[in-house]
């Protein structure tokens, strides 16, 4: 089963079309899946795990990363400071502790990313929670993906 199986085809070409255009400016299709794929681990969502760990390993993702996605902010040396930035942003954005996003997470982020691709990674991590929500909402199950 495909996501737009699932979901009304107005609602699937709309998360489509700003999930494609947030990766598209944020121009780094391997950061992009590592964004992805660590909201995904935060908000368990099986489906789009396994949709987008083969992506990642499509677009060159070493295992070595993906193996420690879940704990990076503890693995010194496999993620360049870019990455720990995104990350960061990432689960404070998917997370929204206290209902906010830390200025200190933000700031960091804004260090490394100039700000028309902040906001493409920013929109990244909105559609991929979107997406999230609306797998694990109607409780679609790893497998189905179809590229």
């Amino acid at each position: 089963m495909s996501r737009t199986e699932v979901l009304d085809p107005e609602v699937a070409r709309a998360l489509s079309a700003l999930s494609a255009t947030a990766k598209q400016g944020l121009g780094d299709p391997a950061l992009a899946e590592l964004v992805v794929i660590r909201a995904s681990q935060l908000n368990h969502c099986a489906f789009c795990l396994d949709m987008h760990l083969a992506v990642a390993r499509k677009h060159g993702v070493g295992e070595k990363q993906l193996d420690l996605l879940a704990a990076w902010e503890e693995a010194d040396g496999v993620f360049d400071e870019r990455e720990r930035a995104a990350l960061a942003l990432t689960e404070a954005v998917t997370v929204l502790t206290d209902g906010f996003v830390p200025h200190d997470v933000f700031a960091n982020a804004a260090r490394h990313f100039d700000e028309d691709t902040l906001a493409h990674l920013i929109a990244l991590v909105v559609a991929i929670n979107n997406w999230n929500r609306m797998m694990v909402a109607r409780r679609i199950a790893p497998g189905g993906y179809r590229p």
